[in-house]
Formats: structure tokens, sequence, C-alpha cells
């Protein structure tokens, strides 16, 4: 009964435009109401919930839930490992304990300064439970991501990227490994990144979580170093990039946790571009859910640095009352796209 209760409250508050939330109020990495129960279980040493949280992602082919929810769980597993290895322990041959299991030793092994081997030397295995995971595409981004990590051939690289996309063509997860993967490879190649970003969101259906991939490619662009005026020589694609990304947040609810992340690296993209009017506005979308990437690239203290931009932006705006958008212009008018153009 609290649970609808709360539901219903959250429907209703939906319903109108969030107020400013109070430094106090906000939440780092919060997990949405589906994952949350099956955290809660895990700090008390439970896997059930887990298990029947990704044993449902996987029944009904919610490939992007599954690949967040599993990320979320191999994360909390690196602080208290216990209820994973008692779920690998009675069910070591669960589809769902193998795929956290493979991504927290990933995870494990990336922060080594020996990473490049030991991802070697564990790739094998990674492969081999994908391959044995059938239809599930998300198996095949830790797979990517290790290839990635141990600086893995173009050849190699190719062959694992087939094994996913013949699975699922518009995973996201997928797709964002790709995309660092030839970022990583080809230091500098931003026309290339964006190409095959643009690509995949292009071919992509309306709904699919892809077509935020561009503006990961934007961030790329924006954040590589010792390439000069990168971001000026392709203004027009970054800005292209973020104006897709601001009609899919608009597709969703404001103070939603699911497009959490979206919006987070959407306010740090537009503040990059200098367009503070535009990340205000997904600073407020956002409300209380604060997401870890993209503000742990500049610091180690992500809420801190996401709250420290809130608040510069704010100034700025206060100190220009009559500011509208960015002033750059996207158009022979000067103006933006807006989710009310379309």
């Amino acid at each position: 009964m609290l649970r609808a209760f709360l539901r219903t409250a959250a429907r209703r508050a939906r319903s109108r435009p969030p107020r400013p939330v109070p430094d106090d109020d906000v939440f780092l990495d919060a997990p949405d109401d589906r994952l949350a129960p099956a955290l809660v279980a895990a700090a008390r040493g439970e896997p059930a919930p887990a298990a029947a949280l990704l044993a449902g992602t996987r029944a009904h082919a919610e490939w992007e839930h599954r690949d967040r929810w599993a990320t979320r769980l191999a994360a909390f597993a690196r602080a208290r490992a216990e209820w994973l290895e008692d779920w690998r322990a009675a069910a070591p041959d669960d589809p769902d304990a193998l795929l956290v299991g493979a991504r927290l030793t990933v995870d494990r092994h990336w922060d080594s300064p020996a990473r490049t081997e030991l991802l070697r030397q564990v790739a094998p295995a990674v492969t081999a439970a994908a391959e044995a995971a059938g239809a599930d595409p998300v198996p095949w981004r830790t797979a990517l991501d290790t290839a990635r990590g141990a600086q893995a051939g173009h050849t190699e690289f190719e062959r694992l990227w087939a094994q996913a996309v013949r699975r699922s063509p518009h995973h996201y997860g997928c797709h964002v490994a790709a995309l660092e993967y030839l970022a990583a490879v080809s230091p500098g190649a931003h026309r290339e990144c964006l190409d095959f970003a643009e690509t995949a969101a292009r071919e992509a259906p309306e709904d699919a979580l892809v077509r935020a991939l561009p503006l990961r490619a934007a961030f790329a662009c924006l954040t590589a170093r010792g390439d000069g005026d990168t971001a000026g020589v392709h203004r027009a694609r970054l800005d292209a990039a973020a104006d897709r990304a601001i009609l899919l947040s608009a597709a969703h609810p404001a103070a939603d946790p699911w497009p959490a992340e979206l919006r987070n690296l959407l306010a740090y993209v537009l503040v990059r571009l200098d367009r503070r009017q535009d990340a205000a506005e997904q600073l407020r979308l956002t409300g209380p859910y604060v997401t870890s990437f993209p503000w742990d690239r500049d610091t180690d203290d992500p809420l801190g640095r996401f709250l420290q931009v809130r608040a510069d932006v704010r100034a700025h705006l206060a100190s220009a009352p009559g500011t509208a958008g960015s002033g750059h212009p996207r158009s022979g008018h000067g103006a933006h796209v807006r989710p009310g153009d379309h």
C-alpha cells in the first residue's frame, strides 16, 4: 500500500514542473524503484532479489535495464561481494550471476596498473560466457570493454562487435563500448567517432537509447586532450548532438531516475558548449538525481562538482536575466532547435 501511495504521489509530482532542488536533497547514483530492493537485499547478504530482477530482464529482453542494473550490482559487489559469492556458489551456471561476476572482474582489473595483461588473461573466459548467453547482448558489452582494456586488435574487436549487433543491433551499451574503442585506438579521430555515432542514432528506432550516442561522441570530443580547437572544428555537429539529446530528454518525465545519466551528460556538454540556458533546463529536469558520470571525469567528488557547476550556471543566468539560449547560432536565424520545433 505504501509503495502504491508513493508511486501515485510521484506521478502527480511529475505532472508539475519540478522546483529547484536544494543541495542537501540531491542524490548521487540513486537506484530506481526496481533496483533499490535488490541492493537493499544484497546489503543483507541475500542474492535472491538481484537474481529475480536480472532473470526478469532476460525473460523480457529488457537489455538496456539489464545492462544498467548488472553494472550497478557489480559496482556494489566491489565493496560487498559476499552475496554474489554465495549466489555463484549456489548456482555456478546461472547466466545472471555470471554476468555480474564478469562485470565485477573487468571493473576490478580496470583500475590495476597491470590492466592490459590482467584483461588479456580473463578475455577468453569473458568471451566464452558471452557465447553461452544465447540472445543476450549484454555480456558482449563486457567482452567489448575487455577487448578495449586488453588493447585487442581491430580484427578481434570487429569479431566481438559482429556478435553483439547480431543479438541486438541497437543496444546502447555495446555501441558505447565500440565508440570508446574507436576513440582509444585512434586518438584524434573525432570525425570518425561522430560519423559512427550519428549513423547509429539515425538507424535506431525513435525510442531507442542509442539515439543519444552522438552526445557521447560529443563528450569524447570536448574532453579530448591535446587536439587543439577540436570543439571549434566540429561545433555544428556537437550542437546537433546536444539538440538531439534535448529532444530525447523531453520525452521523459522530469525528476525521473531513468534518464538521469542522459540529462547529467547533456548538462555537462551544454556547459562546455557555453549553452548555459539550455544546461539550466537540463539541471532542472534531472531534479535530485545526480550520476557520477560524467562529473567524475574532472574530480574524485562528482557530487561536489555537479553542485559547483549548477551554482555557476545559476549565477551566470542571474547576472544576465535577458539571456535566451546560449547565443550560439544553429540556423540562419540564430535559434536553437527546441523540442517544440518538432
